[in-house]
This record gives structure tokens, sequence and C-alpha cells, in this order.
């Protein structure tokens, strides 16, 4: 018998019908910046198509990513000034409070998830507090819980701890039951490999490290046994759900984490993998489309229950039709 598996691919109905891995717009978190000001959405040369907005902005930028079937943002902030301990970070008036503020009163069903990390909000660039020219873990958890329970306060849905230090989640979770926040949930960057990816991201939220690099705290890309442990001690320490960063070079890792979590896991599209499709479609030396699809299916084919990507609307048109 000749076996002949084109006979499912001759229709267009006919492959959408067998299709083993579907997109939809709820599937996406939409990252935006937030900066002091008004009236503002400058440009991010680096990310084409992405914006530094103010919370004016921001809003109407949400809510169109809403219109378009986005359920979710994850907020990244500008502050109006830094410091060598971030504390911006969690002033009632910081501008991502501001922003979770005004855009809870403008959508309330949006979901608004923070992330909870120094590095946009210190002098030096770093996601925790400088003891002996390195970052120290211990008295850094402090500050992200101190800025966890500020997002909280605010009206955020769900805080995201960003920074790779130890025992982090713990000291989150805690903080938020302590000040009344139990239903508040966390979306924990287990997974962070300290990447390239990252550098149009770092231009973005202005968040360079002004010495050094952070491979001391986030992971070593050569290493996969350890993103299973750092996913295993999140989760014990009460992560509602978990992310992988970045995604493209790491589907590998999205997969193996996903075969031992047994709650809801992201994969963070960066800005690195957004900026190499835009800078090849504005070439002409690819079909920007096409290729955009492609990588958001191949990582929720490889396990990925929500997507963090810039792609966002863009996406979720295409499957509006």
């Amino acid at each position: 018998m000749i076996v002949r598996p084109r006979r499912l691919r001759r229709t267009k109905v006919l492959r959408d019908m067998v299709r083993e891995t579907t997109l939809s717009p709820k599937d996406f978190i939409y990252p935006l910046f937030v900066k002091p000001g008004k009236g503002l959405r400058d440009p991010i040369p680096s990310m084409p198509g992405q914006y530094q907005l103010t919370v004016d902005t921001l809003v109407e930028e949400a809510r169109e990513a809403w219109d378009l079937g986005v359920p979710a943002v994850i907020l990244f902030g500008l502050p109006d000034s830094k410091d060598p301990v971030g504390s911006r970070s969690w002033a009632p008036d910081g501008i991502v409070q501001q922003a979770i503020m005004a855009l809870k009163e403008s959508n309330p069903e949006m979901l608004v998830i923070t992330d909870v990390c120094m590095c946009e909000y210190t002098d030096h660039g770093h996601c925790g507090v400088i003891k002996d020219g390195d970052v120290d873990n211990d008295a850094t958890l402090e500050l992200l819980a101190k800025q966890a329970v500020s997002h909280a306060r605010a009206g955020a849905d769900i805080v995201a701890p960003s920074d790779m230090m130890d025992g982090r989640v713990g000291a989150i979770r805690q903080a938020l039951d302590q000040e009344g926040f139990k239903n508040t949930s966390i979306l924990s960057y287990a997974v962070k490999y300290a990447s390239a990816f990252y550098g149009p991201f770092r231009e973005a939220a202005e968040s360079a490290p002004q010495f050094g690099d952070r491979s001391s705290y986030q992971m070593d890309p050569a290493n996969s046994l350890e993103a299973l442990k750092e996913a295993e001690l999140d989760l014990e320490e009460g992560a509602d759900m978990i992310m992988v960063k970045p995604a493209m070079a790491y589907l590998d890792i999205v997969r193996a984490v996903k075969e031992i979590s047994l709650v809801p896991l992201a994969a963070y599209n960066v800005s690195g993998e957004y900026a190499m499709v835009k800078a090849a479609a504005q070439n002409g030396w690819i079909d920007e489309q096409r290729i955009m699809m492609e990588i958001l299916t191949a990582i929720k084919r490889a396990g990925a229950d929500l997507i963090l990507t810039y792609f966002a609307k863009d996406a979720a048109r295409v499957l509006q039709g």
C-alpha cells in the first residue's frame, strides 16, 4: 500500500481542519513601554513599530490591542529619575503605577501585568542592589517585594519578576499575601538566559548595565538542565505561571519546561527576535507576515500557552482575517 499524506494537504479548508497547532489573539501578551509626559509616542529606532509611550497614549495603544482580541499587556517603566536602589520602582506615583491605574480605569477587564525588576530604575542598570561590585541577592529581595506590592496596590492583576534573584518568587508571594493581595498572580521569569537578543529592549527601556553584564544572575545559554531546576524552584515558591525567555533560540527549553510544569507556560518572543524580522523585511529579504506567523506558531507548537510578543497587534489582525 502506498501511503499518501498529501491527501490531507490538498485544499486550504482540509489543511485548516487537520491543523495540529492553532494560534489565537488570546494567546498574546503585548509588551508596552511607559514614560513620563503627555501625548508622546516616541519611536524606538531598533524596534520599528514600537514606541515609548506616555500614560495617555499607552491607554490608547492598549485599547487598540484589546479591540483586536489581545487580552493582556505587560508594562515596562522609564522613571523620571534613577538612583542606586531604584526607589522610583515602588513609589505610589511611579510611572508604572500611574499606567496601571489609568489602564484599569479605561478598561477594567484587560489584564495588566507588570515587570518587576530594578534594572530600569537603578542608575547602574543592574537588576538589584550593588555591593562590592556585584548584585546582592538577598538585599534585592526586599526591594522586589516592595515593587510588587506597589503594583498590586495600584491594581495590577499579575506581577512578573524578571530579575533572576534566588528566592524572589517566595519573597514576593509572602509580601503580597501579608498586604492582602492574595489574588494577585505571579508570572515568574523562571528561565531567563543571559542573551544577546535583548539589545533592542535595553534601548527601549533605557536599562543597559553601566558596567559588566548580567551573566552572574541570568542563565548561561549553554545550559538546559539548569532551566528545569529554576522552573521547579519557582513552582515550589508559589509561581502561578512561569516563563522561558528568549523564545526562538530556546524552543527546546520551552518544550522541556512544558513537560515538567502543571501551570501555564509563557515564552517571550524578545526584542532582538522582533528586530531581526523587521530589519530583514525592510530590506525586502523575507515575507514579514508569513515569517511572523511561522515564528509564533513554532513557539506555541513547542509548548507555550502564552506568548509575549511585540507582534501581538499585527498577528491579531492576521488571525482576524
